[in-house]
């Protein structure tokens, strides 16, 4: 009897873990950073640098990297990069009009890159990227909040070993 208690136990916990997979949403994490694409190139707010920012590039991409480029009018160029995974809060300075969004990650996750700089080409890290955004409500706010949250537990699901 024992036996076949123990051989109940095996085998109904791959069923239930089958089961609650098969209504799991797949997709998410790309639904996600879609999203957030969406919004920040929406949202973006190019007369907060115009006088200084010849264009820009800010890409989220479906595998969890948020890129931001700035080409400034004197030829330098400013490169940031970061994973959506290594995001640890944000914070917005300004009004629904127009801000600054504050990216913060855990640690010094942002990659930084200038180039054609009076001082050199550098490399370093950093703990914040900051995004200038126009006509953001607080819903706008909390969606992107939910978001990058939501990759977050995606990913931290998939590393547990």
């Amino acid at each position: 009897m024992k036996k076949f208690t123990r051989c109940l136990k095996m085998s109904l916990l791959p069923a239930c873990c089958m089961f609650l997979c098969a209504f799991s949403d797949p997709e998410s994490m790309e639904q996600c950073a879609s999203y957030l694409h969406k919004t920040f190139t929406d949202h973006y707010d190019n007369s907060q640098e115009s006088d200084r920012i010849k264009r820009y590039e800010l890409n989220v991409t479906n595998n969890g990297f948020c890129r931001y480029k700035r080409y400034f009018n004197n030829g330098k160029t400013e490169y940031f990069a970061f994973k959506l995974s290594k995001f640890k809060d944000m914070d917005y300075y300004g009004t629904t009009t127009s801000g600054k969004l504050y990216i913060h990650t855990k640690g010094d996750d942002v990659i930084v890159q200038t180039y054609k700089d009076k001082g050199g080409d550098v490399d370093s890290m950093a703990t914040q990227v900051i995004i200038p955004l126009k006509n953001m409500e607080a819903e706008d706010l909390n969606l992107i909040r939910d978001n990058l949250n939501k990759i977050n537990a995606e990913v931290s699901i998939l590393q547990k070993p």
